[in-house]
């Protein structure tokens, strides 16, 4: 398959975009949603109606040969190099399509990249299209509470079964639980070797016998995160993702995407408090002047450091250093963000008004912090960097 002129692909992407969705316009100040949620507060048939809205719009897009862009042509996909499907990015941004919510990006861009480079002949054909297509939706089951940061640590149990394997175990902080169809496992199959010699991955189906999904409920009152339990959860062979023993490798796979799709995290809330300084209706204040113009520069910042992880992709090489620093980066343009909401909002911040654009940033300020956390705490971001970067001496363990 020849690779077609971009400028020629690029006039592609926009004339099936206009097909299917109108140009997207800047809205002025007061119209539309003010909503800056971090983490979104729908019921479980609001969060359901929303993923398969989206989904249509994936399913559509991979059909019109836009959806697997760098993918080979087994998986639907066209077979070019990254700087196509940046080129396509570019150009969705500028209409008015749904916005993926985190599981679509979790399933495209984490998951099946792993099924891919792990999985079986059977799984790779069973999951990898059909998670590029969203025609199913998968989520990680990684997160222990006793294990924190420490993927290693984790405790679920998987045990021989006959020919297959039982699971037992809880998951904790997983999105998306209640609309996807698959999880990624990763449990302890050998107490008695090395913490990371010990672990391997599942490909587990959330209806399977067993499992049950209770949402959490956050203090922004909405419930994005899940505990899942895994009570003697059956599952055949087919169903082990990578060597047994090797769960540790499988789960750095996804980790490492993770932190790749991280940069450009909380850039649209920091443009919107941007906004809110210029709508405010009396003059800034020196304080608030210097607070707005340093996270302008911030979330400069970012951006470029996203280019950065963007050249290198498209260069053929692994991002370093990049995709930890764009992550930390991220944490803090919303932790700013939300200082710069408070600073100008002060009291309105918290008394639920008619005014368009104060009360919906208490979603922002009281979700933001969770990122702190989410993805790979900022403390592991700041490990790696010293050690792996900047070679300095580990800690203690």
């Amino acid at each position: 398959m020849s690779t077609p002129d971009l400028d020629a692909f690029v006039a592609d992407a926009h004339a099936w975009l206009s097909s299917v969705a109108a140009p997207s316009t800047q809205r002025a100040w007061g119209e539309g949603s003010d909503a800056v949620a971090v983490f979104e507060n729908w019921t479980a048939d609001e969060e359901r109606a929303e993923t398969d809205r989206i989904r249509a719009y994936e399913q559509a897009k991979y059909d019109a040969g836009f959806g697997a862009i760098t993918w080979a042509p087994e998986y639907g996909g066209r077979n070019l190099p990254a700087s196509y499907l940046l080129a396509f990015r570019r150009a969705e941004a500028g209409y008015d399509v749904p916005r993926r919510t985190e599981m679509f990006p979790v399933t495209q861009q984490l998951i099946a990249p792993t099924i891919a480079q792990w999985g079986t002949d059977e799984q790779r054909s069973t999951y990898v299209r059909a998670m590029l297509r969203t025609d199913v939706i998968a989520c990680q089951l990684f997160s222990e509470t006793e294990a924190g940061s420490d993927l290693a640590a984790v405790r679920t149990r998987a045990a021989r079964d006959g020919d297959g394997w039982r699971l037992d175990g809880h998951k904790v902080w997983t999105s998306g639980a209640r609309v996807a169809d698959y999880g990624v496992a990763i449990t302890r199959t050998d107490p008695a070797s090395a913490k990371h010699a010990g672990l391997t991955a599942f490909i587990v189906p959330m209806d399977a016998p067993g499992v049950s999904v209770r949402p959490i409920r956050q203090m922004t009152g909405g419930s994005s995160f899940n505990e899942v339990y895994l009570d003697d959860v059956h599952l055949d062979d087919a169903h082990r993702l990578g060597p047994e023993g090797q769960g540790w490798k499988v789960a750095l796979t996804v980790l490492a995407s993770e932190r790749l799709d991280s940069g450009n995290l909380g850039l649209e809330n920091a443009d919107q408090a941007v906004e809110l300084a210029r709508n405010l209706g009396r003059p800034l204040t020196e304080i608030e002047r210097d607070a707005v113009a340093d996270l302008v520069t911030r979330s400069y910042v970012q951006r470029l450091t996203g280019m950065r992880v963007a050249a290198a992709v498209v260069a053929g090489a692994d991002p370093g250093p990049e995709a930890s620093v764009g992550k930390l980066l991220a944490t803090d343009t919303m932790a700013r963000t939300s200082e710069v909401a408070r600073l100008l909002l002060g009291p309105e911040l918290t008394v639920q008004g008619e005014r368009w654009g104060t009360w919906a940033w208490t979603e922002h300020v009281l979700g933001a912090p969770g990122y702190r956390i989410a993805g790979g705490t900022d403390e592991i971001q700041h490990n790696i960097l010293a050690e792996r970067v900047l070679g300095l001496p580990r800690e203690p363990r």
